[in-house]
């Protein structure tokens, strides 16, 4: 029989890792047939006129290879768009790439900008792939935690983690899980600190449409941030396009570089015609920004109201479409028992956040549950939640 011992090895980069806890939720959510809010992901269609317009994009010959940066027509509409939110004109031809999701972006940027040993800076909880992306870039990450319950950026505490090896921080806001919606004095004290000691900022904003209390403030807008800043966005869950995979990463010429230099080796072009319908989706969309603005605030009101009717200690999200919880009352040691023990006993499945820390004890109160479904959707799972 031929060894496969060899065959099925990870890397010991990547080993650590494992299966994502995704799969592994929605293995068991899917199994039990139980109400699924945990991964990011609505049970909705997405509104028509971009179904359609990728529809007509499809029909008219946009089937082919984009070029490597994206399509021009997607690219200048993300400019105007960034203009229109942050004051800042960008050129699109050098400032703008369209990647595969914020994910791409994410890795892309870590790859192109980073070198073997240097230090990035992450605020945990973080979003899952930030810390295998840092591992295939061979950075190293030091996490500073975010602290229930505000979850403050604690700007003291990110300069106090900082040493000379440290290259980057990466900011997410609107925060997921948290819900955080950082504000203008915890970016401002952030960025004194990334001026002071010379830092990139990788910016993931992909909730920058879902703000429900206080604004949304891109850390570029901030003086003296915008060319040391990566804003990395996307369209999927704006627009409930999870699975068209269109981001983009806004960077200054000389850090846009380093983006592409990775971007056109990890998968040099994402899908043409989805690119159009981007385009077309980011137009002129106030009005569909304010129905999605009202829309998740009603599922969040709903759902954190019946959690805590439920008994979870709800920690209420200003951004995004999670929301975080303590699940003491259940009775069980950790997050991911709590979690599979809430599939088995009240058919509902959320996300166990103890893989988003770097010391998974921080997490092991929490629970995470996902807003982005039908009111029907939601309902049936505080439903079964009620009989707890």
């Amino acid at each position: 029989m031929a060894d496969t011992t060899r065959a099925a090895r990870i890397t010991q980069r990547l080993h650590p890792f494992g299966e994502t806890v995704f799969s592994e939720i929605n293995r068991l959510a899917l199994e039990a047939g139980a109400v699924n809010l945990g991964q990011g992901c609505p049970d909705f269609d997405a509104p028509r006129f971009i179904l359609e317009a990728a529809k007509e994009a499809i029909d008219t010959g946009h089937n082919q290879y984009p070029p490597m940066p994206g399509t021009p027509v997607l690219r200048n509409a993300i400019a105007a768009d960034f203009q229109s939110t942050t004051g800042l004109a960008v050129d699109p031809d050098t400032e703008i790439t369209i990647t595969c999701g914020c994910t791409e972006a994410i890795a892309a940027s870590l790859i192109g900008l980073l070198d073997p040993g240097d230090e990035v800076v992450l605020m945990d909880p973080v979003y899952d792939s930030y810390r295998p992306c840092l591992a295939i870039a061979e950075a190293v990450g030091r996490s500073v935690t975010l602290q229930p319950p505000n979850f403050s950026l604690d700007a003291q505490a990110i300069d106090s983690a900082c040493t000379d090896r440290t290259r980057a921080v990466i900011l997410n806001t609107p925060h997921n899980p948290t819900g955080r919606v950082f504000t203008r004095a915890e970016l401002e004290a952030l960025a004194e600190v990334c001026r002071r000691r010379d830092l990139l900022v990788l910016a993931d904003e992909v909730y920058c449409r879902m703000v429900y209390e206080g604004t949304h403030i891109s850390i570029a807008s901030l003086p003296g941030m915008s060319e040391r800043t990566v804003t990395m966005g996307s369209l999927g869950k704006t627009f409930s396009v999870t699975g068209w995979k269109i981001g983009w990463a806004i960077a200054p010429p000389h850090l846009t570089a380093g983006i592409r230099a990775a971007h056109q080796f990890l998968t040099f072009d994402i899908a043409h015609p989805f690119q159009h319908a981007a385009a077309v989706a980011l137009q002129n969309r106030e009005a569909y920004y304010t129905e999605l603005h009202d829309t998740y605030l009603e599922r969040r009101n709903l759902l954190c109201d019946g959690l805590e009717k439920a008994g979870f200690g709800v920690y209420r999200p200003q951004g995004t479409y999670f929301v975080l919880c303590d699940h003491s009352h259940l009775g069980q040691p950790d997050d991911i028992t709590a979690c599979k023990w809430l599939i088995e006993h009240a058919g509902v499945a959320a996300i166990p956040p103890s893989s988003f820390y770097a010391d998974p004890r921080d997490g092991a109160t929490l629970m995470r549950f996902g807003f982005c479904k039908r009111i029907e959707t939601i309902e049936a799972a505080l439903e079964r939640l009620g009989r707890l």
